[in-house]
């Protein structure tokens, strides 16, 4: 796992302020940064949207979107990025929708997740395939991925 601390000094040193739009995370992201005292400094919100209607409401991802390609897309996860950076004072936003499981379909399989990171700059987006791990175990994968994300992310921004 990334080192929260490092992450959040390089924020502070970048003088950087971070939003998560989290989904089948459910706030994990969110929970990493703020366990490190004096991460107010650089964690602006998080935002947890599980259901559709979340992320149509506190995110503005389009119910086009969501019906066109379903929640579990790439295109979702950069609506769901820029809609953190837009509806807060974050410098970079980073977001996560896939499926942990149990379950999926042939056409979204249990572990597929897909990420989006936004700067002012720019919105890139990725998804991976954990596989089939379990879901506390998919779930503890994307958080560790979203936080090397936005380490990632922080000397772009």
């Amino acid at each position: 796992m990334v080192d929260v601390t490092a992450l959040l000094a390089a924020c502070r040193a970048a003088d950087l302020r971070i939003a998560t739009a989290e989904s089948c995370t459910g706030g994990m992201v969110a929970a990493a940064l703020t366990d490190i005292p004096g991460s107010s400094a650089s964690f602006e919100r998080g935002f947890v949207t599980y259901t559709n209607q979340a992320k149509v409401e506190m995110l503005g991802v389009k119910q086009p979107t969501l019906d066109a390609v379903g929640a579990v897309s790439e295109e979702v996860a950069q609506e769901m990025a820029l809609g953190a950076l837009r509806n807060s004072d974050a410098d970079i936003a980073v977001s996560i929708t896939g499926i942990a499981g149990p379950g999926g379909s042939e056409y979204k399989p249990e572990g597929r997740v897909c990420f989006g990171l936004a700067t002012h700059a720019a919105c890139r987006t990725e998804t991976i395939e954990f596989g089939a791990l379990g879901r506390d175990k998919v779930r503890i994968a994307a958080r560790n991925h979203a936080l090397t994300l936005i380490l990632a992310g922080t000397s772009t921004a």
